[in-house]
């Protein structure tokens, strides 16, 4: 029983497009209603929010969820939206970027809201219209310019107003603590900003009031003092420890003093050789264990010991192990000090400005104009959508164009917003290239086309990406993986392409016709050129051993060998042998002479015409049947979309998507190359010839029953041949010389 339809159902119209029923967006309404389409009519079901022709910001608005695709459910909430907050949704068709304010739809709140934030965006720019345009709200440095506050939380300098000591306590807290970019395109501070760098001050304020002068050994020269000190700690314990193995045994004395060997091996300049020097040890060791501060000091170290000694031990001429041990124990309290420090980021403000910033704690005084700052969100939030609002105003019917229907991709006049650019490759270009992550052969192989996948590359812009460029028109025969290419996307700039991959479908039925001829044309240039290559090896390995046998004094003993008799039996049989094969060819061509004697030159033409198809056949239609089932899906499935529909490219609409080089007609031709071009010409037409009457003669047997055929209509034109018999006179074939055979004696 057939169903009825609904009364209530919206009336959808449809249309055949890339040989499938789509559904059509004609109007205003029909975008108003998306919502009832039903899901399974709709040809694009998911679709990437990136790498695409399209505005990527109309793109990021539609995806709501923001997970990179761009689903039905996203595409019909933004159709509800847009249409909800126009007045007039046919004005959507036209894509314009200019929206009137006459056209927002104020008897919805949304749109009144938008409506007034459009025209405080003009306000902000100084300007008085009556209709708002996508570059007046694509701009928001120019839009937040000149406000104090505008919702984001981030309050700058200008956001003082005319209290330079906030604005100067702002710019402090930026400097400290880092900044964030306010609306309006300036640094400026948060919440999170003004918190850490209050809690900053306090913690090196009290850091530095718990400085006593006990911490200090050394007062203000402390830290030169430390700095000092460390730079010799390795090589002060390294110097009493060769002082303690004397002690222990003077046997070592030798060992652990200056290395006179390694001194006397420095080559050059001493003095450049100063890293080599300070290896040795500080002072010459001794029993005794004094380390000299003044005379006798490692002339590498001698001034790093110097410094020390003036800020530490001014007074004395040299120290034991016990008093350098001292020395370093007092810079423990100030060490543990330094572990200790907290606040360093508003350090550089000094304690003094740190102190004064703690005394005003204009805290507070921030935090409420933050506070105000945030209050605006809403509205600023508002001036943001209204960019929103005209950018789906002037995009939103193209983007449904190209995923409820794929008309973008039909039409000639428009380019889909997968298609990336425009490839150039063997005397054609084609303009149907989709960024891919990379080669599937496996999915793209169900498409039915020639896809050649390329990567892509520009040093200038510092971009690489794959495509996947599909032909449909021209021959393949000189395309291979590894050529190179060049790729323009739609910005025209030009990329470095090189193929990495290729799946192999028919172009035409043209090519499928003669693809057999040239896979049997190219097997026998493999097989010449396989046997050249062996021959060509063969005769450089004898070449080689030759060479080698002259080298070893063998070529002298071949040339003195004695040469063979001439055998005038072998040649004998070797003309017999001659004889009887063109005697075989003589039968067959006669025989052949008489299968066909009967035919005129036209049934000539339906023999080899009759042998072509039979031999094209198979392959013409194996490229009718791809052909006819080119679907673009499986294509850009590779590039992420959920297609739910089939996208058909037919042999007409294929030739619009690859263009051919085109030559125009010459006026003036070479006569040389003319004459070459002849050649050329008579010898191909000869080998075709051969090649036809081969085939013709492998199939004879399937042939025979229609030569008789096309005779049979021509009874006075018959002509019986009767059978030729062909024998060779025995006077013509040359004698072969007996030798004497004498009888064996028995053997017993």
């Amino acid at each position: 029983m057939k169903k009825k339809k609904n009364p209530d159902a919206y009336d959808w119209q449809f249309a055949s497009v890339g040989g499938a029923v789509r559904v059509q967006i004609r109007n205003g309404e029909d975008i108003r209603h998306l919502g009832e389409l039903d899901r399974k009519l709709w040809t694009v079901l998911s679709c990437p929010a990136g790498g695409l022709e399209f505005d990527p910001t109309t793109l990021k608005d539609i995806d709501a969820d923001g997970d990179g695709n761009i689903r039905v459910d996203e595409v019909i909430a933004t159709a509800q939206w847009l249409t909800r907050v126009i007045r007039d949704a046919d004005t959507l068709i036209k894509g314009e970027d200019t929206l009137p304010f006459d056209n927002f739809n104020t008897e919805d709140p949304d749109g009144a809201r938008l409506q007034a934030s459009a025209r405080q965006i003009l306000a902000n720019l100084g300007l008085e219209k009556d209709c708002i345009s996508l570059a007046e709200t694509s701009d928001n440095v120019k839009i937040f310019a000149n406000t104090l506050f505008n919702g984001d939380g981030i309050i700058t300098p200008a956001s003082a107003g005319k209290e330079e000591t906030l604005a100067k306590l702002i710019a402090d807290i930026a400097a400290s603590m880092g900044s964030a970019t306010d609306r309006s395109g300036v640094e400026g501070v948060t919440a999170n900003h003004v918190e850490a760098f209050y809690t900053a001050c306090a913690d090196f304020a009290a850091w530095k009031a718990a400085g006593t002068p006990e911490v200090f050994p050394f007062g203000e020269n402390t830290a030169a003092a430390l700095v000092a000190v460390e730079a010799l700690k390795d090589k002060v314990a390294d110097y009493f420890m060769r002082c303690k193995l004397i002690g222990f045994d003077a046997a070592t004395s030798n060992a652990v003093d200056v290395s006179v060997e390694k001194i006397a091996a420095i080559e050059g300049n001493l003095a450049d050789a100063s890293s080599k020097i300070a290896d040795q040890p500080l002072a010459k060791p001794s029993k005794d264990g004094l380390l000299p501060l003044k005379d006798g000091l490692n002339p590498a170290w001698k001034d790093a010991v110097a410094a020390m000694a003036a800020l530490c031990l001014p007074k004395k001429a040299s120290i034991n192990e016990e008093d350098w041990n001292a020395l370093v124990a007092k810079f423990a309290p100030y060490t543990a000090w330094m572990d200790a420090k907290k606040g360093a980021e508003v350090e550089p403000l000094g304690l003094e400005a740190v102190q004064a910033i703690l005394k005003e704690d204009k805290k507070a005084a921030l935090l409420e104009l933050l506070e105000k700052d945030k209050a605006e969100e809403a509205n600023a939030l508002s001036i943001e959508e209204v960019d929103k609002l005209v950018r789906l105003y002037k995009n939103f019917y193209r983007f449904l164009n190209n995923y409820v229907v794929l008309r973008d991709f039909y039409d000639p006049d428009f380019k889909a917003i997968f298609q990336a650019g425009r490839l150039y490759i063997d005397q054609r270009s084609t303009d149907l290239c989709v960024k891919v992550a990379g080669p599937s052969p496996e999915i793209s192989s169900l498409s039915g086309m020639y896809i050649l996948y390329c990567a892509c590359t520009s040093e200038k812009l510092g971009k690489s990406f794959n495509i996947a460029a599909v032909l449909t028109a021209g021959d393949v025969d000189g395309l291979r993986v590894g050529k190179n290419a060049v790729f323009y996307d739609r910005e025209g700039n030009d990329y470095t392409a090189q193929v990495t991959a290729i799946v192999e479908n028919p172009l035409s039925l043209r090519q499928a016709f003669w693809a057999p001829y040239k896979k049997v044309a190219r097997w026998v240039s493999d097989k010449i050129d396989k046997s050249a290559a062996a021959k060509n090896e063969k005769s450089m390995e004898n070449l080689t051993a030759a060479a080698d046998s002259a080298t070893d004094g063998k070529a002298a003993g071949a040339a003195t060998a004695v040469k063979p008799p001439f055998d005038i039996a072998k040649y004998a049989g070797i003309f017999a042998a001659v004889g009887l094969a063109l005697a075989a060819i003589s039968g067959v061509l006669v025989a052949l002479v008489a299968v066909f004697k009967g035919l005129s030159w036209w049934q000539w033409i339906l023999v080899i015409v009759a042998v072509m198809l039979i031999i094209s056949a198979p392959s013409v239609f194996i490229a009718w049947r791809k052909l006819r089932k080119r679907d673009l899906g499986p294509v850009l499935n590779a590039n992420g979309w959920a297609m739910n529909a089939a996208s058909l490219v037919s042999v007409k609409f294929g030739k619009t998507l690859t263009s051919l080089a085109e030559y125009p007609k010459l006026t003036e031709v070479d006569p040389e190359a003319r004459k070459k071009a002849r050649r050329r010409c008579f010898w191909w037409s000869f080998a075709t010839v051969v090649v036809i009457a081969c085939v013709v003669l492998w199939l004879m047997n399937i042939l025979a029953p229609v030569c008789d055929f096309l005779r049979s209509p021509l009874p006075k034109y018959r002509l019986d041949v009767p059978p030729v018999e062909v024998a060779v006179p025995i006077e013509e074939i040359p004698a072969v010389p007996v030798t004497e055979v004498t009888e064996a004696e028995p053997v017993e």
